[in-house]
């Protein structure tokens, strides 16, 4: 077993646990911004949006892939004037890695934050107000303490599922050893060539690294309770 270790590599933890965290963070901001647009918005407009930004969710991974490859490839408008333009190549790089772990992540972010919001009383929103407070005070000593838990539970799966996306990364990014080879990635190489005791070592990584996420949060929510 400690050879086995020892002549391991190690980089698919490190890119899939950086990948995770940048996608989280920004999922995080993105999804409270957009959840609470939406939860204010009215009409047509606000169930156009919702559809859009859940959109993710239904379609299969390696269709969003393809969809952010034709965005953003060399040949592409958009990949060509962030090459030239700002020197930022997002195929087949970490880059990339962050942008499809990031979109297929963010629709849970999204929801939770969304729901969390909705399910706030309307009577005390009404009451800040009536007191002088306004919108940016509200939502910031009011809405966000109050929807904590439904974020809380947000950023575990946005973490969790950016940890684990394959499909859209594998597209977008591909799989280059030391650089955008995630652990998703190294499994289902390594199973390919017969090596079942690497990919069944990256899969109990995955099991414990969610596990004990899971078990922080729920912690950390019944202590503030």
């Amino acid at each position: 077993m400690l050879t086995f270790l020892s002549e391991l590599d190690w980089s698919p933890l490190w890119i899939s646990l950086k990948t995770g965290i940048a996608a989280t963070i920004i999922s995080f901001f993105m999804g409270i911004y957009f959840a609470r647009y939406v939860v204010n918005a009215r009409g047509r407009r606000k169930s156009v949006i919702d559809a859009i930004l859940t959109l993710p969710i239904v379609l299969p991974p390696t269709v969003a892939g393809f969809i952010l490859l034709r965005i953003f490839g060399l040949r592409r408008p958009m990949g060509a004037f962030l090459l030239e333009a700002l020197d930022i190549k997002v195929v087949q790089t970490w880059l990339g890695c962050v942008i499809a772990a990031t979109v297929i992540s963010f629709p849970l972010m999204y929801h939770n934050a969304k729901s969390a919001f909705e399910q706030i009383d309307c009577s005390i929103i009404h009451a800040a107000e009536t007191l002088g407070m306004s919108n940016h005070e509200i939502f910031w000593r009011i809405q966000l303490p109050l929807a904590k838990p439904g974020i809380m539970s947000g950023i575990v799966l946005t973490f969790a599922r950016a940890l684990g996306e394959y499909g859209a990364t594998a597209m977008l990014a591909g799989n280059i050893p030391g650089r955008t080879s995630t652990i998703s990635q190294r499994i289902a190489m390594v199973i390919q060539d017969g090596d079942y005791q690497t990919a069944g070592f990256w899969t109990v990584i995955v099991i414990l690294i969610g596990f004990a996420i899971i078990v922080w949060v729920r912690l950390l929510t019944d202590k503030e309770k």
